[in-house]
């Protein structure tokens, strides 16, 4: 027969609690369903739970997207939190502002080629707008309309 297990409910809100703490995340209500959650305080809290269970990369694919301006700062904070505790962070987004503030390092892809690879002390924030705009394209669109 199989030992019967029993949850200790209570370490784990205190491990959830300081967790979440160590981030910077305060829930007032540790029971608080995570549907109930705003958009940006669940990527807050798969931030969190990443970092306590080991992960060592973060792969992070628009995260911002679907969230208002204080929202996105809320996550883009965790974010850096994040980087700076040593987790590798892939930050996948099309918002150069967003990447920008949290990038160490700045890779485009262009239907599937690399366009631009770059540490941030190599390229500017209008730079990297310029590449992820589609530059090149931009210009000869311009032109283009500018013909008509």
């Amino acid at each position: 027969p199989w030992p019967i297990r029993r949850l200790d409910i209570e370490a784990m809100k205190k491990t959830a609690d300081e967790e979440l703490r160590n981030m910077g995340i305060v829930l007032d209500d540790l029971e608080q369903p995570i549907g109930t959650l705003s958009g940006g305080q669940r990527q807050c809290v798969a931030i969190a739970r990443a970092v306590y269970f080991g992960a060592r990369v973060l792969i992070l694919d628009e995260p911002t997207a679907a969230l208002g301006v204080k929202q996105s700062g809320v996550v883009l904070k965790y974010v850096a939190a994040a980087r700076d505790r040593g987790l590798g962070v892939i930050f996948i987004t099309h918002n150069p502002h967003h990447a920008y503030m949290v990038g160490d390092h700045f890779s485009v892809l262009r239907l599937g080629t690399m366009e631009l690879s770059a540490a941030r002390d190599q390229i500017t924030l209008e730079e990297l707008t310029n590449h992820m705009a589609g530059g090149a394209e931009l210009a000869a669109l311009k032109h283009e309309l500018s013909q008509v």
